[in-house]
């Protein structure tokens, strides 16, 4: 299929809306995510205050929560969206979202606030996957990685002012006024949804819903070489990114003591995440997927090694632990949006189950990785700097797998 072929189905399937605004709704819907989990950092002090909580480690639950959530749901929200469209399931997954959201503003216990939690993700995991299916039932190949990658310039510009916008609320209001707020976004995401993002799947292309179809759909994806090893790859890659943000509020007021200029730090550092996604969406289609996400994925096992390094040796004062996180986020962009669309770019017949597939393995085998870096933090940067290194090389070892020992090679092309 040639490029051109992609843009007559754009022009086709996502009417009215043009490109800009395709883009831009598939990055709002997707930042529905992001946003519900990066907002909660500066808040989980306030939050253990108010329900009591001693054990630093265990406020992280209010992420892994939520992450969790995410995770299983997206097991089946790819073949419902496969039999009966993209549009009811995603509507469906953000009434749901901003349900959990005004939950959450009345949960009158920690553990009914993880509840909450939960449901905020499930809700979530119908944003993600269908915002991912429904780019692949519009494009192929490299035009695919560009519009994920532009649509993530806008997804992950989220978590660069996700906490300081969190502390600002908290200025203002108590943690309960940050589930206001992603209440408020939910119901305009919905909106804007529900009258001018179309259905993008034809009743033509739908799959039965059938345990028997479903599980031919989980089959044909999970037996694909590409697909299967790039989502365990972006699972390596995730891993690392999750146990960095499970870790940074103590990492930047525990161990660097900055206090409330944290959110200016992780900012700081999250940042990178967006100049790479946009220089990515200018180069993939000249240069191809993998020879950029490959040539990312060495520079971040060599950037985790002097992370570790510097960690063992006790020589990570807050320049180089920021440099080196930097780096980490800037490589990621590099990575998500590519190894995203070279899993799903064979599987056009299947795309909301593979999508499916590919969120649930990537977010609960990240999320496994994360929570263990996570929960290990000793009140120094070695135990997150151990994890990043095993992450990041785990991912170079299985995209070696899958390639066949070769990388940088490949075109790209659309399929």
């Amino acid at each position: 299929m040639a490029d051109t072929s992609a843009d007559t189905i754009e022009i086709v399937r996502h009417r009215p809306m043009g490109f800009t605004e395709f883009v831009i709704v598939v990055a709002a819907i997707m930042a529905l995510n992001p946003l519900a989990m990066d907002m909660m950092l500066p808040a989980l002090p306030n939050i253990g205050a108010s329900f009591h909580i001693d054990v630093a480690n265990r406020l992280q639950t209010v992420l892994s929560a939520f992450v969790i959530g995410f995770g299983l749901g997206q097991f089946v929200i790819g073949p419902l969206s496969d039999s009966f469209g993209r549009r009811p399931v995603l509507i469906g997954g953000m009434v749901l979202y901003a349900v959990a959201s005004l939950f959450a503003i009345a949960a009158p216990s920690f553990e009914l606030l993880l509840l909450a939690r939960a449901l905020e993700g499930l809700g979530t995991a119908a944003t993600r996957v269908i915002a991912t299916s429904i780019v692949r039932d519009c494009y192929a190949g490299r035009r695919m990685a560009s519009v994920v990658s532009l649509a993530m310039m806008v997804f992950i510009a989220i978590p660069v002012i996700a906490p300081s916008f969190g502390q600002a609320v908290m200025l203002l209001t108590q943690w309960r006024g940050i589930f206001v707020v992603l209440t408020l976004y939910g119901i305009v995401a919905l909106l804007w949804t529900a009258v001018r993002l179309p259905e993008t799947l034809p009743e033509s292309e739908r799959k039965p819903f059938s345990i028997a179809a479903i599980t031919a759909a989980f089959r044909n994806t999970l037996t694909n070489r590409q697909t299967l090893g790039y989502a365990l790859a972006a699972s390596g890659i995730f891993g690392a990114i999750l146990g960095y943000v499970l870790s940074s509020q103590q990492l930047f007021t525990g161990v660097y003591h900055l206090g409330h200029y944290f959110p200016l730090a992780f900012a700081a550092i999250a940042v990178t995440i967006a100049v790479a996604g946009f220089l990515n969406a200018r180069l993939v289609g000249r240069l191809g997927m993998r020879m950029i996400s490959h040539g990312a994925l060495v520079g971040s096992v060599v950037i985790a090694l002097a992370c570790f390094s510097a960690a063992v040796l006790g020589m990570l004062p807050l320049w180089l632990f920021m440099l080196l996180s930097a780096g980490m986020m800037f490589t990621f962009g590099l990575m998500f949006a590519n190894f995203t669309a070279l899993a799903m770019e064979p599987q056009r017949a299947n795309a909301g189950t593979a999508s499916s597939l590919y969120g649930s393995i990537t977010t609960l085998l990240g999320m496994a990785a994360g929570a263990v870096v996570g929960h290990a933090f000793d009140g120094t940067a070695l135990p997150f700097a151990a994890g990043f290194l095993a992450c990041t090389s785990s991912a170079l070892v299985i995209v070696l797998i899958t390639e066949k020992g070769r990388l940088f090679h490949g075109s790209g092309k659309p399929v």
